[in-house]
């Protein structure tokens, strides 16, 4: 079922002006070189150092390292990280690797 309604929303997207972010509940990151990360449509802040931040996502998480990193602005869906990064992964919350 869920893979059913994934095709869906992806057919959705290509025949409509919708965001694809949007619509399939996907985060939006916006980096301006090292220093800045914009992230919106995460799920939650998981953990924070001067290091790393880990944000839950729809599926899975968003780990970010670098260094000296500041958080600027937190709201419930939006964050602003300010630092050094060296870093973006998508962990997937999957153990098996399969959708």
């Amino acid at each position: 079922m869920r893979k059913w309604q994934n095709n869906l929303r992806k057919w959705f997207v290509n025949y409509s002006d919708m965001p694809t972010d949007v619509v399939m509940d996907l985060p939006r990151i916006t980096m301006i070189g090292q220093l800045h990360v914009y992230i919106e449509n995460h799920k939650g802040v998981l953990s924070f150092s001067k290091e790393e931040l880990r944000l839950a996502m729809k599926e899975g998480q968003l780990q970010i390292k670098g260094n000296h990193f500041v958080l600027k602005t937190i709201l419930p869906e939006e964050i602003l990280l300010e630092g050094v990064v060296k870093a973006v992964h998508f962990l997937d919350s999957r153990k098996d690797g399969k959708g």
